[in-house]
C-alpha cells in the first residue's frame, strides 16, 4: 500500500502538534455541518446531482477515521447501495455513470473491511473497465485510448481517468492490470512532456511537466481561449490536473525515478500554491486542494521546496489555509460557481478529503 491510502487515525492525548489540533478541530466542525445541514432524510448529500457528492462525503468521513457504524456514514452507505445497477454500475440517471461508479467504488472500498461489498465492487470494476475508452475497439495509438469520461463513452478526460485509476487502486488492483496500464497511456498523453510516452502534437509545445484536462483531436485555434491554449498551440498545464496526473501515475505503479514523475514533481515545485488553483485561480479550488493533498501524500513528500527556494510543510500550509476559508457554520464553499463548487456539500467534501491527507498519522 502506498503512502496516503491508509485511514487517518486519531493520535489522541496531548501529543498532537498545533497543526494537528487545528486540523482535527476544523474536520470535526465540517462533519458537524454535514450531519446537521448537509444530509437529507434519505441519507443523501446534494441528491439533485445524483450519488457522486454522497460518495465523496462518505469517503471523506471514513478517511478521517470514522467507521461504518457512524450514523452519517451508515445512512450514506445505505443510500449509495440504492444506486447499484444490474449492469454493475453505481449511478443515477446515467449521464455521469462512469464518474459516479468510480467515486462510489472508492467509498465502498473504504467501508469494506469485512468484505460486505466484495460483490458490488467486483461488478462495478467490470462495469467501469468495460466502458473505458478503446476497450477491445481502438488501437493503442489512438490518443484517447485508455481514457475515461463522465458517461463512459465519448471524449475522455484526465479527471475521470484519475477517478478510474483511484477506484481500481483502492480495490488493490495490480498496477500491471490492463485497464490501469491503458489508463496510464492516456494520462501520459495529457502531460506536457516531450517524451516517448506522449506522441500527440502537444508534447513539446509547453514541456513543463504539468498536465491538461483533455486531448483535442481537431486542429485548435489558440486565439479562441487564452486560458486553455498557448500562442504556439500548446495546452496550458494547471494545478488540479497536474496533481491528478501525478497521483494517478503513482497509483499506476510509477516510481519517483520515472522521468514522467520527475517532471511532474518539478512542476509542483515550480508552481507550489495553497491560495489558488495554479492556472485557474479560484475555479475548482476545493477539487484542487483534494488533488494537491492526495498527490503529495501518495509521493511521500513531507515538504516542498518552492521555486523561490523556500521550503514548505505542505500539510501545515494546507490546514492553515482551509481553517481560514472555513465558513462559520463549518462548511466550505466557493464563490466561483464553476464546476459547482458553490455547492457547500461538494466543497466541504473536497476540503475534508484534502484534510484526511494532512493528518499527522500520515507522516512517518
Amino acid at each position: 500500500m502506498l503512502p496516503g491510502i491508509a485511514l487517518a487515525q486519531d493520535n489522541g492525548g496531548d501529543t498532537a502538534s498545533p497543526t494537528e489540533s487545528k486540523r482535527k478541530a476544523i474536520v470535526n466542525k465540517g462533519f458537524q455541518y454535514l450531519a446537521k445541514e448537509g444530509q437529507d432524510e434519505n441519507g443523501m448529500f446534494s441528491s439533485r446531482v445524483g450519488p457522486g457528492v454522497t460518495a465523496l462525503v462518505v469517503t471523506a468521513a471514513l478517511q478521517n477515521g470514522r467507521d461504518r457504524s457512524d450514523p452519517m456514514v451508515a445512512k450514506g452507505l445505505k443510500a449509495l447501495e440504492g444506486f447499484v445497477r444490474p449492469d454493475g454500475g453505481i449511478y443515477g440517471n446515467g449521464r455521469l455513470k462512469n464518474y459516479e461508479t468510480c467515486v462510489a467504488m472508492v467509498a465502498f472500498s473504504e467501508a469494506n473491511g469485512d468484505g460486505k461489498y466484495n460483490t458490488v465492487l467486483k461488478n462495478a470494476k467490470d462495469f467501469v473497465t468495460g466502458v473505458q475508452y478503446g476497450k477491445a475497439e481502438r488501437d493503442p495509438s489512438d490518443p484517447w485510448y485508455g481514457g475515461a469520461s463522465y458517461g463512459g463513452s465519448g471524449r475522455p478526460d484526465l479527471s475521470n481517468t484519475g477517478y478510474l485509476i483511484e477506484a481500481l487502486h483502492r480495490m488493490e488492483t495490480s498496477s500491471s492490470d490492463p485497464a490501469i496500464q491503458a489508463a496510464l497511456a492516456f494520462i501520459s498523453r495529457t502531460q506536457n512532456l516531450n517524451s516517448k510516452h506522449n506522441d500527440t502534437p502537444f508534447a513539446d509545445k509547453v514541456d513543463d511537466g504539468g498536465f491538461y484536462y483533455e486531448i483535442p483531436l481537431e486542429k485548435i485555434d489558440p486565439s479562441t481561449s487564452e486560458e486553455r491554449y498557448t500562442p504556439n498551440g500548446g495546452l496550458r498545464s494547471y494545478g488540479s490536473m497536474s496533481y491528478t496526473g501525478l497521483k494517478s501515475m503513482i497509483y499506476a505503479g510509477l516510481t519517483k525515478q520515472d522521468p514522467r514523475v520527475k517532471a511532474a514533481v518539478q512542476w509542483v515545485t515550480d508552481h507550489y500554491d495553497v491560495t489558488s488553483n495554479p492556472g485557474m485561480g479560484s475555479a475548482g479550488l476545493y477539487y484542487y486542494y483534494h488533488t494537491f493533498a492526495a498527490a503529495l501524500d501518495a509521493t511521500g513528500m513531507e515538504s516542498v521546496k518552492a521555486a523561490d527556494g523556500t521550503t514548505h510543510d505542505w500539510r501545515a500550509d494546507l490546514v492553515a489555509e482551509l481553517a481560514k476559508r472555513q465558513n462559520e457554520d463549518g462548511s466550505w464553499s466557493n464563490q466561483n460557481r464553476r464546476w459547482f463548487e458553490n455547492d457547500k456539500n461538494l466543497a466541504t467534501a473536497f476540503a475534508l478529503l484534502a484534510l484526511s491527507h494532512a493528518s499527522e498519522s500520515q507522516t512517518p
